[in-house]
């Protein structure tokens, strides 16, 4: 039987496909070995200056970095001391923690309360009194409009949560509350809303009547005030396209100026550090256009196998699977670090009435995330190309080993959005019909990946792989061993069917805060694995290779393996007949 796990399924390293190349093999980190030394140098550096290439910009990849949510009294701590960027908030908890036995719900084990007392934590308005009751050493609570289970939020009003959102003197939400919140509100009011009701409160919440007495209290919640917009800033950049929410910004700070300085002078500098960030995106964004529209332009060359010699082919830019397989995972981790969190939830979002917004959700929800999955068929098309245009069969047989061995290294790194990618490509119908090709190809390590990536089960081999490589990446002593870069389409499959699966509001109008733990753990994980720094070095000829050559389409591929091996049936010969008729006139029409 085939491996089920990533460590059973190990393979060894690869042969250069060039027998003159004495590149030296590099190890898979499945394997021992040391890694490669970090790259010096840029991604495209033959198509992007430095100051252009958005790739080559620092990215704040952590989703908190804010300090700890206990009381502070040195207003520096706020802003000085930080989480490490690799800290998941969803980590578990350890196993004398009486958070891990105490819910049915693995999501809200991972939320821990931030203040001494339960009920200032639940509720801070005193006058409610808190109803529990206890169920076979359960204990479910209610505090106003805000409903415990075994210490951990279930449900509550809109208000109340926005309410439980603000920080006072006294008080700060923890930083898993905080994340999760921010991530899953926009299912209910858009951004802005949130972040103008928030900063009203606060400011509201210290009037007293007495001008000097508030300019004090003011001052002395501010500092909370700015780690909570830090927060926001650093994990949900995104949010602050929308030029409402960069007025609110910018209003909160000449707020602040009023009443404290070292406040203000945060406020500025993550002002600077959120417009770097977006710049950054607005960079990246061209490059991808560019790219895109590099990758369009179709050579007379493509359109004819007879003159498939005048194109450059990835065989010829680069003939070692594993240096390939290191280059397709710069691209896949380069565009990961640009994905929003907030996308997940937009994904599904679309049909929500506030669609109607104009700007923010109307201009941009989920183009990163859209601009992945379009690598992902990119990558797809682009092996199928090269599978399909040589002439001769002995070529098309050394090309679809070539990958074979590309799609093992990927698998080895962590790489299975890479490693479905090239699966994908392969079984497609114009590939998978050339039997004669397939006849003189070893297939048996292809085999053993399908088993790996076989979808039945609802991708249980694949699961207990990505769980093989996340163990990995937690006990990991090279930055190698921390690749983890999930099949992506799965992973949005998996956070839609959470989403459709848990109703958002129950009966009494209450949000559904266990939907809403679940659904952050989901993207919690992600996001750790998205912060991961590629430590091999880049080569820009094979990173502009891959992103720029242009493919097939589809009717082009069915049409390439026609001619390749003919028709074999009636069906076959219509479809190629039509075929031609089809790309002809367009051809005519161009």
């Amino acid at each position: 039987m085939p491996p089920t796990t990533p460590y059973a399924g190990k393979f060894s390293s690869c042969a250069p496909y060039n027998n003159n190349n004495t590149h030296p093999q590099s190890h898979s980190p499945y394997r021992n070995g040391t890694a490669p030394k970090p790259a010096k140098e840029n991604i495209y550096n033959g198509t992007y200056t430095s100051a252009e290439n958005p790739y080559d910009i620092p990215q704040p990849h952590s989703s908190y970095r804010s300090s700890s949510v206990s009381s502070v009294t040195a207003r520096e701590h706020h802003y000085k001391s930080s989480c490490a960027v690799s800290e998941n908030p969803y980590t578990s908890p350890q196993h004398n923690s009486p958070l891990q036995h105490s819910t049915s719900c693995p999501g809200r084990a991972y939320r821990h309360t931030s203040s001494s007392s339960g009920s200032e934590q639940s509720c801070r308005n005193n006058s409610i009194t808190a109803k529990g009751r206890l169920y076979n050493h359960s204990i479910t609570a209610s505090y106003g409009e805000m409903c415990y289970h075994d210490n951990s939020l279930v449900s509550a009003s809109l208000e109340a949560l926005i309410q439980h959102l603000v920080p006072t003197v006294d008080y700060y939400p923890d930083r898993s509350y905080v994340f999760t919140f921010l991530l899953s509100s926009r299912l209910f009011l858009h951004p802005y809303e949130l972040m103008t009701r928030v900063c009203h409160l606060c400011v509201e919440q210290q009037r007293s009547g007495d001008t000097l007495l508030d300019k004090i209290r003011f001052r002395e919640v501010a500092p909370k005030l700015v780690q909570l917009l830090t927060e926001w800033t650093e994990t949900f950049p995104y949010d602050f396209r929308d030029e409402r929410m960069m007025r609110c910004l910018k209003d909160m700070t000449q707020h602040v100026a009023r009443g404290d300085e070292y406040s203000w002078r945060a406020m500025q500098q993550m002002t600077q550090r959120l417009i770097k960030r977006l710049s950054a995106l607005g960079q990246y964004e061209e490059a991808i256009a560019a790219l895109n529209a590099a990758a369009l332009e179709r050579p007379a060359s493509l359109k004819s196998k007879q003159a498939s010699g005048q194109r450059t082919d990835v065989m010829s830019v680069c003939d070692d699977p594993f240096i390939l397989a290191q280059q397709l995972t710069h691209i896949e981790l380069d565009r990961l670090s640009f994905i929003g969190p907030e996308e997940f939830i937009q994904t599904f979002a679309m049909k929500d009435p506030l669609e109607n917004h104009k700007g923010f959700f109307r201009k941009r929800k989920t183009s990163n995330l859209e601009a992945y999955v379009n690598w992902f068929n990119r990558l797809s098309y682009l092996v199928a190309t090269e599978i399909c245009m040589p002439v001769k069969k002995k070529h098309r047989a050394r090309i679809i080993e070539f990958f074979i061995d590309v799609a093992q290294e990927c698998f080895n790194i962590g790489n299975f959005n890479s490693l479905m990618a090239i699966i994908t490509g392969m079984n497609m119908s114009p590939v998978s019909r050339l039997k004669k090709t397939w006849s003189k190809v070893n297939t048996d390590k292809f085999e053993i990946l399908e088993h790996q990536m076989d979808p039945s089960s609802n991708f249980s081999n694949y699961r207990t792989a990505l769980r093989g490589a996340t163990q990995r990446s937690e006990t990991a002593h090279s930055s190698q061993e921390k690749i983890v870069i999930p099949f992506f389409s799965l992973l949005i499959k998996d956070i839609y069917f959470l989403n459709e699966g848990c109703a958002s509001r129950l009966t009494n109008g209450h949000i559904n805060f266990e939907k809403l733990w679940e659904l952050a753990k989901q993207v919690s994980e992600f996001l750790v694995w998205r912060q991961v720094v590629c430590p091999f070095e880049r080569d820009r000829r094979i990173l502009q290779c891959l992103v720029t050559t242009p493919v097939f389409t589809e009717d082009e591929l069915h049409l390439a393996s026609y001619e390749s091996e003919g028709p074999e049936n009636n069906m076959e010969k219509d479809s190629r007949r039509s075929l031609r008729s089809s790309l002809l006139h367009r051809e005519n029409r161009s």
